[in-house]
């Protein structure tokens, strides 16, 4: 039995001798058990039958510490014998008491297991037992970087957020508790001159980036990087710290554009218009149109300069985006691919049109002097809002030739009357108007009809017709009803055309009225009908002429009518929220991946459904409550080139009543190889003949052809003996 010797000192005015008192580590365990007791710790929680036992105990623990009393049924039990991992550190008494004897260490051990025999005399009557002690882990670790300082490079003008060096810290704290659980932070920024962070750090990753707040106007960097456990959210988390030196270095990488080329562009092709350098020096570059358009006027050479194959027209297009990839030899991408604007100027290559062969206008009779006659509507193909395109009006002549007679403005084109017009004096006038801009000029024709005041209104056949019944799904330019009115006017004026207006209850425009001007009317439906939007139209609809009725003359009651529109209730389909179900999927989308989720509402509130149909590689899966679409496998367009599925939204409890939807999709992605179509080749040495290399490769545009071939040489440099020759995507040798 160990011993514990504790020494008592009493302090008082005489002189007293030193008194020591001797201890056994059972008595100090009865101790630590009658101080438990007084503090209120439930000791029969601590205590068990003798069986085997799962424990669980502190690291660090402050020893003698009573884990665990074993209550032996066998009342000759005077002792114990543990064997196995831990014996050293944990006791146990003669009344069962097992106890730590030692501390123990999370990191050095996490897991005890202890046989335990009950003996009497030395001899074994019960057991073995086998106790498990886990011992749970206590924050006494503070987190650490690898390297007590790190060295980075970051580019200039480099895209905000993406990771360019990251840092790593370690924590010999369980890592599965929040002890080990780490977050990073930036301490400082050095220099940091205008208390601008222009650095980031991932708190869960410790990957550092650029942030969007300004330019690095110094070329070196230095960052003070702490790491926190208890997931930096405690003021009692331990922290590490270390240092991030960065060098900003020039990006070579920079976009030249936006480019500005000239349209109609006399010079010899192809031309250089613009030069990209990649930061990598023997990068590889190519160039493709953003857009996809069948023309593409556009090369690239081998030293980045970015070359014009032919002349440009602005009208054809004004703008086209350009993106060079640049790569290595072994096709992997060296720098992100940037977009290039080349922007189309323009020149001042059209002349002005006149919109109509002859422009026509009408007039009143005794309108007063200035009143608006028409407007001459001519346009020009070049750029709006430049010179190239502003046009300037003149009337060049007049018949029959009476001065003071029109005025039209040069900057607009509107003409107006100088004076009132007689219909029986001149009832028509003819006007050759000269429309110019800076290098062009034409002569537009224009008539103008004097026509008789309008002294007469339009009036309805019946001002009430009563009310129609409809189903909503009656389809979209169904004839509900045909109106008619009646005007006394001249029949060949504006005066006497009549026009049909719903001007009362229908907010939404669901119906229209389609006519030709000469008194019949048909109201039509212009809109879907919904029986859960409006039940009942009540459609005031009113008769009106172009030209204005004479001064003193008012639209009255005769010139109004009403009709009742009455909607009745179809179980209508469910309807996709979209009109097009389209989704560009690349085919190396990782298995689980969520595609799209469709979205489809029953216009009387049922619950809606959804099942896949179609998806004959069992690539995809649907949930039928919420319509989220995920991949089951892994999809190959180069199994299946065009894939097309369908998606039907039902009514639950409805099986009939469905609305099915398509989905397109497959976007190819770089994932073969070219390949030669034939990998041998012969040449006579007495009458040499070219052989002709092919190649393949099962990816789409842009992935495939055009083909670059080279000569697999030492050291890349060129063969003295074999020469190649590029021949419409194929090879000559």
């Amino acid at each position: 039995m160990k011993l514990f010797l504790i020494t008592v000192k009493s302090v008082s005015h005489s002189s007293s001798p030193v008194q020591t008192v001797i201890m056994t580590a059972m008595m100090h365990l009865l101790l630590l058990i009658l101080l438990g007791i007084a503090a209120g710790t439930d000791l029969e929680e601590k205590k068990g039958p003798f069986e085997n036992t799962v424990l669980e105990v502190l690291e660090g623990t402050p020893v003698p510490f009573a884990i665990y009393q074993f209550q032996v049924g066998d009342p000759d039990v005077n002792s114990f014998r543990l064997s196995g991992e831990g014996k050293d550190d944990v006791r146990m008494s003669k009344d069962g008491w097992l106890y730590l004897e030692n501390p123990l260490d999370w990191s050095r051990e996490d897991n005890y297991i202890i046989k335990v025999e009950a003996l009497a005399n030395d001899k074994v009557v019960d057991g073995p037992i086998y106790v498990t002690i886990n011992v749970l882990d206590v924050n006494n670790n503070a987190p650490f970087f690898n390297q007590s300082s790190y060295a980075a490079m970051v580019r200039e003008n480099s895209p905000a957020g993406v990771p360019f060096t990251r840092v790593f810290a370690l924590d010999r704290d369980d890592p599965t508790t929040p002890n080990a659980d780490l977050r990073y932070s930036l301490v400082s920024q050095i220099p940091n001159m205008n208390h601008v962070p222009l650095f980031q750090i991932d708190p869960n990753t410790g990957e550092i980036s650029t942030t969007e707040e300004g330019e690095h106007e110094d070329p070196d960097y230095t960052l003070i990087v702490r790491v926190q456990d208890l997931a930096g959210a405690s003021e009692t988390a331990l922290t590490g710290n270390t240092r991030v030196h960065i060098v900003v270095q020039e990006n070579l990488w920079v976009s030249p554009g936006p480019i500005h080329v000239v349209e109609n562009w006399k010079t010899s092709y192809p031309q250089v218009i613009a030069k990209v350098q990649s930061n990598e020096p023997n990068a590889v570059y190519s160039i493709v149109q953003k857009e996809r358009q069948l023309k593409f006027p556009f090369m690239i050479t081998e030293n980045g300069e970015i070359m014009l194959t032919e002349e440009l027209d602005r009208e054809d297009k004004d703008m086209y985006t350009l993106v060079v990839f640049a790569k290595d030899n072994h096709d992997k991408e060296v720098d992100p691919p940037m977009e290039i604007y080349v922007v189309v100027d323009d020149v001042n290559d059209n002349e002005p049109k006149c919109e109509e062969e002859e422009s026509v206008f009408e007039v009143q009779e005794d309108e007063p002097s200035g009143s608006l006659v028409g407007q001459l509507l001519v346009h020009d193909d070049d750029k709006e809002g430049t010179l190239n395109s502003q046009l300037s009006y003149e009337i060049m002549f007049q018949f029959p030739a009476t001065e003071n007679t029109f005025l039209i403005d040069g900057t607009n084109g509107k003409i107006q009357a100088l004076r009132s017009l007689r219909r029986k004096e001149q009832p028509t006038y003819s006007l050759d108007v000269r429309v110019s801009d800076s290098d062009f000029s034409t002569i537009c024709k224009v008539v103008i009809k004097v026509i008789d005041v309008n002294n007469e209104m339009p009036l309805f056949e019946m001002t009430d017709y009563g009310s129609y019944t409809l189903a909503e799904d009656t389809p979209v330019g169904h004839t509900v009803l045909t109106i008619n009115a009646t005007d006394a006017d001249d029949p060949d004026s504006g005066s006497s055309i009549i026009e049909f207006h719903i001007s009362a209850g229908d907010d939404d425009k669901v119906f229209t009225v389609e006519t030709d001007g000469k008194g019949i009317g048909h109201v039509v439906i212009a809109k879907p009908l919904d029986f859960e939007s409006s039940t009942i139209y009540k459609l005031k609809i009113d008769a009106r002429n172009p030209e204005p009725l004479m001064k003193g003359l008012e639209y009255g009651s005769e010139s109004t009518a009403y009709v009742s529109v009455f909607i009745t209730d179809i179980d209508e389909v469910p309807e996709f929220s979209l009109d097009v179900l389209d989704a560009t999927v690349p085919e190396n989308t990782t298995k689980g991946s969520v595609l799209l989720t469709v979205d489809a509402k029953d216009p009387e509130g049922k619950e809606i459904g959804f099942k896949l149909e179609g998806d004959s590689k069992d690539w995809l899966e649907i949930d039928a409550d919420t319509g989220e679409i995920k991949t089951k496998q892994k999809l190959d367009r180069e199994i299946l080139e065009s894939f097309e599925v369908t998606v039907t939204a039902f009514e639950k409890g409805e099986a009939s009543n469905v609305k099915n939807g398509n989905l397109a999709w497959l976007l190819d992605v770089n994932d073969n190889y070219p390949r030669l179509v034939e990998t041998q080749g012969f040449i006579c040495v007495g009458k040499p003949k070219p052989v002709v290399i092919k190649a393949v490769d099962p990816d789409s545009d842009p992935y495939s052809q055009p083909f670059t071939f080279a000569l697999a040489t030492n050291n890349n440099k060129k063969s003295p003996n074999w020469n190649l020759r590029q021949i419409d995507g194929t090879l000559t040798l």
